[in-house]
């Protein structure tokens, strides 16, 4: 798959639920199974141009939704943020451990990294 397969395929987790039916099935079956139109045509009952008129508006959706919203960047970016949040307090731990040795610092590493966890659920 390509990048931009990709992204259509995240974005439809976002935005799927504003599609129709038929336009949220024909890009699950694209994207995500890479079902080939005249496969896609049968499983839906429609013509492959009615597939492929499907997807292309189905993919205008979900883009302008994206473009106006942003909830996928920005799911994306609390991710990275999490994710060097996570760096962070592991280094803070390893020079805990080698130098430190302070039970308070541990305690505030595992409130920490239990808040890293609660958020990373919210964020799923």
């Amino acid at each position: 798959m390509v990048a931009k397969d990709m992204k259509v395929a995240l974005l439809l987790d976002f935005y799927g639920d504003l599609l129709t039916e038929k336009q949220r099935e024909a890009l699950d079956f694209y994207y995500n199974e890479d079902l080939s139109l005249g496969e896609i045509g049968a499983n839906l009952g429609i013509s492959r141009q009615g597939v492929r008129d499907n997807i292309k508006r189905a993919e205008a959706v979900i883009l302008e939704m994206e473009d106006k919203l942003g909830l996928a960047a920005r799911f994306a970016e609390i991710n990275q943020r999490l994710a060097r949040i996570r760096s962070a307090v592991d280094v803070i731990d390893e020079k805990n451990m080698k130098i430190y040795r302070s039970n308070d610092i541990n305690e505030s590493i595992k409130l920490i990294l239990n808040e890293l966890e609660r958020l990373n659920k919210l964020n799923e």
